[in-house]
């Protein structure tokens, strides 16, 4: 432990460099798949025939290996940040469709049908009913796919990327734990604190929820 302290300190802005581009790539790809996956969610909740192609894709991306995923993603877009940012929005894809979904579903539906009978439009409905309900479901959803992508982004340099996989890989290459340990404790410092963190918005959205 003391050995871990006294490399962290003298490494600080070393390891918060890889920090800070460890966060560029998943924020990225976090806010490609917000894009992407609520449109998607609130598409397959109005149509369930589309549903079920929508939600099979999702899982199909989840369950590919992230490893092959990347080094056939490395292939597409070649080495660095964008094969990364793409394969985290990938795997961030399916939690975020799939409450998204749910969310928009669980609306009331005599709550909608008020809606309708006052003269609100679909978009209307959408907008103002069942995005803000389903808010908490996608907070959820949001949270689990950081995760996720905190985890994922690890194996950034195996295709050039940055971040504190970096470090991991530098120490298993040199046979050096300290800094494994150092890349690892990071990366799981990361995700438990955005996990925190996301975890106190989700509760003030589920609180202002309509």
């Amino acid at each position: 432990m003391l050995q871990l302290l006294t490399y962290l300190s003298d490494h600080a802005g070393y390891m918060g460099v890889l920090l800070l581009g460890h966060i560029a790539m998943v924020a990225c790809g976090i806010a490609l798949a917000l894009l992407v996956g609520v449109p998607l969610g609130v598409a397959s909740a109005r149509n369930r025939k589309l549903s079920t192609t929508i939600l099979a894709c999702a899982n199909v991306i989840q369950v590919f290996p992230s490893l092959a995923l990347l080094a056939l993603l490395m292939l597409v877009f070649g080495l660095g940040f964008n094969s990364v940012v793409v394969g985290l929005f990938l795997y961030s894809l399916l939690p975020i469709i799939r409450n998204t979904y749910v969310g928009v579903t669980q609306v009331d539906r005599s709550v909608t049908e008020a809606a309708v009978g006052v003269g609100m439009s679909s978009w209307q409905i959408l907008r103002k009913i069942q995005l803000p309900l389903a808010l908490p479901f996608v907070m959820a959803g949001l949270r689990v796919a950081v995760v996720i992508a905190v985890g994922v982004a690890t194996l950034a340099p195996i295709i050039g990327g940055e971040g504190l996989g970096r470090e991991i890989y530098a120490g298993l290459t040199l046979g050096n734990p300290i800094r494994v340990y150092a890349g690892a404790i990071f990366a799981a410092l990361l995700a438990v604190l955005m996990d925190f963190a996301l975890g106190k918005l989700q509760k003030k959205t589920a609180r202002i929820s309509p």
